[in-house]
């Protein structure tokens, strides 16, 4: 859906160039990359979005969906003590990996754990978390694959909660995207750790290596990565105005490099376009007659906001043409589906919703569909 949104809107670029001018997206040095609007889910640039990618340390971010989702469902709790195995404790001790610093046999809270994996990037609490919640690191690998699946990656594969380079495990910008995009939504109560910007265990400093939570206000998030295989990658959010765009650029040739990517990409989403909400509960698609009922219309539309990633000045173009199955009679439930909504920029169809009843309509009085009912038959 959101490939098929992409194509369609750069094949009538020539519909939207009365409403505002959009240049090309930036010339990011970078394997793959993807510009995305939170709101809508919608991709607002991208080189490669799908193409298999190593992918570090961001990794750890299918493992902090997963340890959060378990906090949500009260299945695990921030004061729990987990165990430090030797394996965790073994993982990077070498130097050749970033760690917390935790030692065989502590007890540290999950809490602590958390924001070792995402301020430290630490690669010994990601194993010492994967190992506590599903009793070792290939078991939790597998609970990945199916947390990935749920969320629709369908260019992801992973086979252990860090993302040191291993045979078969691999993800792609998009599916990265669209799970940032999940840990934001699900996860608000959570979402604070992203932001922390050092953080201290056993008197030892370490500092957030997403440098544009330094030097950007807005951005709020997530995740840095590299490896050798991997190159330098780094995922960000940012919040400006009430709109919030992830962007996501993988194998660039350094550190510092993809701070300025990701700056670029942002700079470019926030400028060029605009995040336009066009429908929800509170803001229906039409009133439509209803016969029988206590009511004479009910309001269709959809339970959820609808919205759209489009360039500046476009949303006045656009136009939510409704398709309703048949003639209503009540009663009708609330949520019912009724019909559908073709979200239209010119002659192109950008969207199609359902839409269902935001109202219930009972039954009307005896009299009251008698009357209604001639009319039916008049009607044919």
């Amino acid at each position: 859906m959101k490939h098929a949104f992409l194509i369609a809107l750069l094949l009538f670029i020539p519909l939207i160039a009365q409403a505002a001018f959009v240049p090309q997206a930036p010339d990011i040095k970078a394997s793959s990359y993807v510009l995305m609007d939170y709101a809508s889910g919608d991709i607002l640039a991208a080189r490669k979005p799908n193409q298999q990618e190593a992918p570090a340390s961001l990794t750890k971010l299918m493992t902090m969906y997963i340890t959060f989702d378990l906090l949500q469902k009260g299945r695990l709790h921030l004061d729990d003590k987990v165990h430090i195995s030797e394996k965790a404790w073994r993982t990077g001790i070498d130097g050749s990996a970033s760690r917390m610093f935790v030692e065989v046999g502590d007890r540290v809270p999950v809490d602590l754990l958390i924001r070792g994996v995402i301020v430290d990037s630490g690669n010994d609490a990601s194993i010492a978390l994967a190992e506590h919640i599903a009793g070792s690191v290939s078991s939790f690998a597998g609970l990945m694959n199916q947390y990935a699946k749920r969320l629709g990656m369908t260019h992801s594969h992973f086979v252990n909660a860090d993302g040191l380079p291993a045979d078969d495990h691999y993800s792609s910008a998009e599916d990265l995207a669209h799970l940032a995009r999940h840990l934001i939504r699900d996860f608000p109560e959570y979402y604070h750790y992203f932001s922390q910007k050092s953080f201290t265990y056993d008197n030892i400093k370490q500092y957030n290596r997403v440098h544009l939570l330094f030097t950007d206000p807005s951005v709020d998030g997530l995740k840095t990565g590299y490896t050798k295989a991997a190159g330098y990658c780094e995922l960000v959010s940012a919040k400006r105005d009430g709109r919030r765009l992830i962007s996501i650029v993988m194998g660039t040739p350094s550190e510092k490099y993809r701070n300025v990517a990701n700056e670029q990409l942002l700079n470019y989403g926030f400028r060029f376009f605009e995040t336009d909400k066009l429908l929800g509960k509170d803001k229906p698609a039409l009133d439509v007659r209803v016969y029988k009922g206590a009511a004479e219309q009910v309001p269709l539309g959809t339970v959820k906001p609808v919205y759209l990633g489009l360039p500046h000045g476009s949303a006045d173009k656009l136009k939510i043409v409704p398709q309703i199955d048949a003639r209503l009679v009540a009663p009708i439930a609330l949520g019912q589906q009724l019909g559908s909504a073709a979200i239209k920029l010119g002659d192109k169809t950008l969207r199609t919703v359902p839409l269902v009843a935001l109202k219930a309509v009972p039954e009307g009085s005896f009299f009251h569909n008698v009357v209604d009912q001639i009319k039916l038959w008049i009607k044919g």
